[in-house]
């Protein structure tokens, strides 16, 4: 009897992306975003906002994040069920949003709120985040 294997999966390509210089897209939550490079697992984008500025509050339906915070400080609510937080982000700060969390982020202070996100499995699109009910007014 042969052993049977499953064909290995093609390896995707490098992929090497600088920082673009002006957003890619508008995220469905209002934020500004860069694409950055990304792979089969994941995708990685940048994420800012001017200060004083709001995000609409989303939940992700099929996906999870991993940010890193780069610059600017904002306040970050999530929300699953019972549990529900506002933390202060500033740079060097990280966190995770887990699957069907309900988040909602503002920016804070005199400067622009930025911050690195990986998207696992990669972003599917444009569908993939639901508007709900958060804390703040978005603006």
């Amino acid at each position: 009897m042969q052993d049977q294997h499953p064909a290995p999966l093609p390896t995707p390509p490098f992929s090497t992306v600088a920082l673009p210089l002006e957003p890619t897209v508008t995220a469905p939550d209002g934020s500004d975003v860069r694409v950055l490079a990304g792979v089969r697992g994941g995708s990685m984008a940048h994420f800012a906002l001017a200060p004083g500025r709001c995000s609409a509050a989303v939940q992700h339906k099929t996906v999870e994040e991993l940010w890193y915070v780069l610059s600017g400080e904002a306040q970050m609510w999530r929300c699953q069920g019972e549990r529900e937080e506002v933390v202060t982000l500033t740079a060097g700060v990280s966190l995770s949003i887990p699957q069907g969390t309900r988040f909602q982020f503002k920016a804070v202070g005199s400067t622009p709120f930025a911050a690195v996100g990986v998207t696992m499995p990669p972003w599917p699109g444009p569908d993939e985040a639901e508007l709900v009910a958060g804390p703040w007014q978005a603006c």
